[in-house]
């Protein structure tokens, strides 16, 4: 050893780094020096523009430091296995590239650290070492200097008692004393595993915010540009870190077991880990405001793309349906209610697509109902089988927690209906969402959105054309819808078609029919007897149906026991029946609303107004002589008009 480094007692690289701890407890700790050292950091920053991804060689410092650290978890693997070749040729190319650089820091690290150099000088050493790099690209070097290091301290512990040359190396390292002092070092350990964790967050952390997307996100943004004010002082403290670590081994290495029963405590690193914490949760926040930022960015994005989707020609319904389910090919975003199997879209190409859209609080009446409609168009055959296909759109608010009760309600919902249904909820975009909210209208009750093959929107609701006429409005336009109209006429069939064959059959017979609602019992009794006395003297065949009211479900269902109990009269068993029956009539004012042919003037919309409002008041009956309606008029006017009988009897013939 006649030329080179002086020989050095090992307690003097050991007081030195004594003495760096101790002098820097104040320093740590005071936001002026911090400011000024700042100065001196970003005093040494030139980058040159040149663009290096770090992101491969973070994956390999990420897992030897996950290896070195004592409790490794041997899931954590992954990072490790690059992706494919293409990426390991990238991959070895950048490492031959930077190997030099990280030789030079990793030395720069060991020899400040044997002759106990200030911290903060050894980081501005190494900065100045690296001037040209970009903040991001210093930092992942730097980690991956100390990888190299740490990762060789650790790899000699794990494999010296099995491998002769490692054993011989592990001696002048004195490593065989180290590991046999790991009881009294175990907090030291502990204390550089905690802050070798917090460097390694921080790190990602800043090379996250290289990744985001300069299309959506610009140095304008207030939560890029404070970030990007925050990133040289994160790394800074992380380099100081690195520092801090490679002090602590070397003090292991150089004083093994003299050092572990020190006064020293693990205050430095359990100090730095504390301010690294605090830096990487400003970090952390600030990265989240980023990404709130490019997700309304892109959602803006989707929802004008959307829109201009509808305004185009296609020539399928695909491009139309990616854009509001789902638009890769990764997953099958559809089940098919008859096999309960996952699908792809292409089920629905270039068919006539009706969107049942929905929250899961759509009633079991609209959905029994609708189940209804749709088998009977399948019962036609394949004329009719071909004309539409049904999927549900489950509409939920994504901030709305799923919890397993909601996610119960959605499985049992979806699992009993027989047409298709996007497979999760999630699926469906917020910018989805809103398209559906402002340019459908939906609000919270269910809408019924028709697409033709060719995707374009032939209807914004058909719900209530499919409860007035079913599958017979199809292809649900509003020249269809109008068509229908044109044939209808006020007679009795209008009410009940579809609800009820025993009616049908009444009306077929030419029978006088009853059609009868309220919820005061106390009417219905006399309105019934009155009305069947009537038609005795007169010998008249008289059917009574009594179809109850929109609202009181629990009420309406008490009366009916007493009804069928007193043989006042036939009723729906079903209470279904009588939501139908009430939709049906709410239907048409809504479905002549929607065509902008609501006249005061149009007779038979007059009478549907009419029983609407009865509806609201009290009793009220409806008197046909099979398909033609007599009287449609309110209890006060119906029930005294059968008591003075005897006034007109002699008009009956």
């Amino acid at each position: 050893m006649a030329s080179g480094l002086p020989l050095r007692h090992p307690t003097q690289g050991f007081n030195a780094s004594q003495q760096l701890i101790k002098s820097d407890r104040g320093g740590m700790l005071t936001m002026s020096d911090d400011n000024v050292m700042m100065k001196q950091i970003v005093g040494t920053h030139a980058p040159d523009g040149r663009e290096i991804d770090v992101k491969p060689l973070l994956h390999l410092v990420e897992d030897i430091l996950k290896r070195a650290t004592l409790q490794i978890d041997t899931s954590l693997t992954a990072h490790a296995e690059l992706e494919d070749t293409t990426h390991q040729v990238n991959f070895v190319s950048m490492i031959d590239a930077l190997s030099y650089t990280i030789d030079r820091i990793s030395c720069e690290i060991a020899y400040k650290a044997l002759g106990g150099t200030d911290a903060h000088a050894t980081t501005v050493s190494l900065c100045n070492l690296l001037p040209s790099y970009s903040w991001e690209a210093k930092l992942v070097l730097t980690m991956a200097a100390f990888a190299l290091n740490y990762g060789e301290f650790w790899l000699l512990a794990q494999i010296y008692s099995s491998n002769e040359l490692a054993k011989s190396m592990a001696i002048l390292k004195q490593l065989p004393n180290i590991i046999e002092q790991s009881g009294p070092l175990k907090a030291r350990f502990d204390a550089l595993n905690n802050l070798i964790k917090v460097m390694m967050d921080v790190t990602r952390c800043v090379v996250e915010f290289k990744d985001l997307p300069t299309s959506y996100i610009s140095q304008e943004v207030p939560a890029l540009s404070t970030a990007m004010t925050h990133i040289p002082t994160a790394v800074y403290w992380t380099m100081r870190s690195v520092v801090a670590c490679a002090t602590q081994i070397t003090a292991i290495t150089t004083m093994g077991h003299e050092f572990s029963i020190s006064t020293t405590d693990v205050w430095e690193l359990s100090t730095l880990a504390y301010k690294l914490n605090n830096i990487l949760e400003h970090l952390r926040k600030q990265l989240a405001a980023c990404y709130e930022y490019i997700d309304e960015k892109r959602n803006v994005e989707t929802f004008q793309m959307l829109k201009n989707l509808f305004e185009t020609i296609h020539i399928d319904n695909m491009k139309v349906l990616k854009a509001l389910i789902y638009a890769k090919d990764d997953i099958q975003p559809l089940i098919d209610g008859s096999s309960k199997k996952r699908v792809h879209l292409d089920v629905l190409r270039r068919k006539n697509v009706l969107l049942l859209i929905s929250g899961l609080d759509i009633l079991n009446d609209e959905l029994s109902i609708l189940e209804q409609i749709y088998n009977e168009s399948r019962q036609h055959g394949a004329r009719l089988d071909s004309q539409y296909e049904l999927v549900w759109v489950p509409i939920m608010d994504h901030s709305v927690q799923w919890s397993d009760t909601v996610n119960e309600k959605f499985k049992s919902m979806q699992s009993t209906m027989p047409w298709f249904t996007v497979y999760h909820p999630s699926v469906i975009e917020k910018p989805v969402i809103r398209f559906i909210k402002e340019v459908w209208h939906f609000r919270n009750k269910p809408i019924l959105v028709v697409l033709n093959p060719q995707g374009k929107l032939v209807c914004p609701n058909a719900l209530h054309m499919m409860w007035i006429w079913g599958s017979n409005a199809f292809p649900f336009t509003s020249l269809r819808e109008e068509s229908l109209w044109r044939e209808e006429t006020w007679r009795l069939e209008l009410l009940v078609n579809g609800i009820d064959p025993v009616i049908l059959n009444w009306i077929k017979e030419g029978k006088y029919i009853f059609l009868y609602g309220g919820d005061d019992i106390e009417w219905v009794r006399k309105f019934t007897n009155n009305a069947r006395a009537v038609a005795k003297e007169a010998r008249v065949p008289l059917e009574m149906v009594y179809v109850g009211k929109s609202s009181k479900r629990e009420k309406i269902r008490r009366l009916m026991a007493t009804i069928t109990a007193e043989k006042l009269s036939y009723i729906w068993q079903d209470l279904t029946m009588i939501w139908f029956f009430w939709t049906r009539i709410e239907s048409m004012l809504y479905s002549k609303i929607q065509l902008g042919k609501l006249d005061d003037h149009d007779p038979m919309m007059q009478e549907i107004k009419k029983l609407l409002s009865y509806n609201r008041e009290g009793g009220w009956a409806v008197l046909s002589k099979g398909s033609n309606v007599v009287v449609n008029g309110h209890s006060s006017t119906v029930l005294p008009t059968l008591v003075e009988y005897d006034l007109w009897k002699d008009q009956v013939p």
